[in-house]
């Protein structure tokens, strides 16, 4: 097979086959991009869609809020659905980046990510969801607007546990390839153990959220600071420094 050059966005494999990792610093910095969207879409949809809409504990000024600011709800499922392509596409980048160390692990990696991202996709439905009972004329003729009230305020409830499992799933990826990272010659030891302090952040969440949602506020609130820690590291990392050229072209390429 013989070593992948390094320059060049594309490189042309056996019989003509396209691979993406033909340049690893090209590699590296398309996959800074897209996580930099991830996140930037992720702080759009919590703070400033969800975190302005949604009320805690208040049914009432959630439907409210969500009756007024209705076009800035459905930008919201937009966004997040366009951070559900991104994550798509991280996912294929990570592989690449991190199969030199084990294709393996990359892999299982790799499945953990998407099945997380399917349950996410699949519970993004009830975004949608949430506007039907105040908006369709024949729920507001069946129930009473208390009853409208709780039924929006539910769905909105269905959606973050959905979510919360969804991050059970992405714990075990995050985990396996903070392990990659360090383990790596080409990506500094300390980049992927904070990589790896994400995914622990998103496990305690989401088990929290699960066994105990009575304390899944205060806990969100600590374990938040570190995941997010973890992830913008990475990012930055991928960004600003790539990766190791040298160090990269010393694994055997398959």
């Amino acid at each position: 097979m013989g070593v992948v050059p390094t320059s060049g966005a594309l490189h042309h494999g056996p019989m003509n086959e396209i691979r993406l990792d033909g340049s690893p610093l090209k590699l590296a910095r398309a996959e800074g991009v897209v996580y930099l969207l991830i996140i930037l879409l992720g702080i759009f949809v919590e703070l400033f869609v969800r975190g302005r809409i949604i009320a805690g504990g208040d049914a009432a000024a959630t439907a409210a809020n969500l009756t007024a600011m209705q076009s800035l709800w459905r930008v919201g499922i937009v966004a997040e659905l366009l951070m559900v392509v991104c994550t798509v596409c991280s996912a294929l980048f990570l592989y690449l980046l991190l199969k030199p160390v084990s294709r393996h692990l990359a892999l299982l990696a790799t499945f953990f990510g998407l099945t997380g991202l399917i349950v996410e996709a699949g519970y993004a439905l009830y975004l949608v969801e949430a506007l039907f009972p105040l908006l369709n004329a024949a729920a507001q003729k069946a129930f009473t607007a208390e009853q409208l009230q709780a039924l929006t305020y539910l769905t909105l409830k269905t959606h973050g546990n959905g979510f919360g499992i969804a991050l059970f799933l992405f714990g075990p990826a995050f985990l396996i390839r903070g392990w990659l990272v360090a383990r790596s010659r080409y990506f500094p030891k300390v980049v992927g153990r904070l990589y790896q302090l994400a995914g622990v952040a998103y496990l305690v969440n989401s088990l929290v959220l699960l066994l105990a949602p009575q304390y899944a506020g205060r806990v969100f609130a600590a374990v938040a600071g570190p995941g997010f820690i973890g992830e913008v590291t990475f990012c930055l990392w991928l960004l600003i420094k790539g990766l190791n050229v040298d160090e990269w072209n010393e694994y055997p390429r398959t």
